[in-house]
């Protein structure tokens, strides 16, 4: 195959499992289903600018990039694309096309610095580093065998409950009050201080992968004040997606708490491999998911481009 070959064109209904299988290819680590994939492309926030292009070659689908204008911030002109392709048909221009097609359309919405999380291995770094991308944060994934046992569970502190996210499925509103007052801090290049509810809703809450029955809040004397976002694929593998606890609360145990619980609600429920994503820098997180039996099993490091 030669780039002459490739067809870069938008991503559609029958791609997803195509696509979904391009990201997971060699990444055991991500869970990422075609059913969210369909989610993520039928909806539609006209701010984002949100997008995915598929690379296909002789009809198959080798590769994709997903890419959209950051929300949740103050900050603006910042935009994100991540994407992947089969390993057998790497090194041979489809990731290229795939990203400066990303580029073209971000930029034609007045992004001017292009966020793109690159594998941390020496392929991936040289692959951006050619194209412009200044290497940042660095990622640590941890992996967990949900068959080993669990850490006992501390006794809960007077007044905390641990409950399910089904218990808000009416009215989330609390839940997100949790998670826009801890991501203020939560590390990264870019500040998340305008965190808007609808767009939660459309973003979070709604996501078909979401299991609001593993997904732990923590209650103090009735008040969510920390919880544990779990997504799965709906067979053997299990995400934790954000884990969050309002700022006045912290140092208490809340975080590790609720991630237990979740863990050891997936483990009853028949998953059986466990995985989550934190900042290098995120040393009290890193320190919990040591103590739930996480493993580091991969990392990536965060590439930054200015566009135009």
């Amino acid at each position: 195959m030669n780039e002459t070959e490739l067809t870069i064109r938008d991503f559609c209904p029958a791609d997803a499992e195509a696509v979904a299988a391009a990201h997971r290819a060699g990444r055991e680590h991500l869970v990422w289903t075609a059913e969210a994939l369909l989610w993520a492309n039928a909806r539609q926030n006209p701010d984002e600018h949100f997008r995915t292009f598929v690379a296909e070659s002789d009809g198959r689908v080798v590769g994709a990039v997903r890419c959209g204008v950051v929300l949740g911030t103050t900050t603006t002109g910042v935009g994100y694309a991540n994407g992947s392709v089969l390993p057998a048909f790497r090194r041979r221009g489809a990731a290229t096309a795939l990203l400066a097609a990303a580029e073209r359309h971000l930029a034609g919405h007045g992004v001017t610095e292009l966020h793109s999380w690159l594998d941390d291995e020496p392929a991936a770094l040289a692959f951006g580093a050619a194209r412009g991308y200044q290497v940042g944060r660095e990622a640590h994934f941890g992996g967990r065998d949900l068959t080993l046992p669990l850490p006992s569970a501390p006794e809960l502190p007077a007044g905390v409950e641990l409950r399910p996210a089904t218990d808000w499925v009416d009215d989330p509103r609390p839940l997100f009050l949790v998670e826009a007052d801890a991501i203020r801090d939560e590390p990264g290049e870019v500040t998340m201080d305008a965190l808007d509810y609808e767009e939660w809703l459309r973003g979070d809450w709604a996501r078909p992968d979401l299991d609001l029955a593993l997904t732990v809040v923590a209650v103090v004397d009735g008040e969510p004040v920390a919880l544990t976002l779990a997504q799965t694929d709906g067979v053997d593998r299990y995400w934790s997606a954000f884990t969050a606890c309002r700022r006045e609360f912290r140092g208490r145990g809340l975080s590790k708490l609720a991630k237990l619980e979740s863990l050891r609600l997936a483990a009853a429920a028949g998953y059986r491999r466990a995985y989550t994503s934190n900042d290098a820098t995120n040393a009290p997180m890193l320190a919990i998911n040591a103590w739930l039996g996480y493993e580091r099993c991969a990392g990536e490091r965060r590439g930054i481009k200015r566009l135009g």
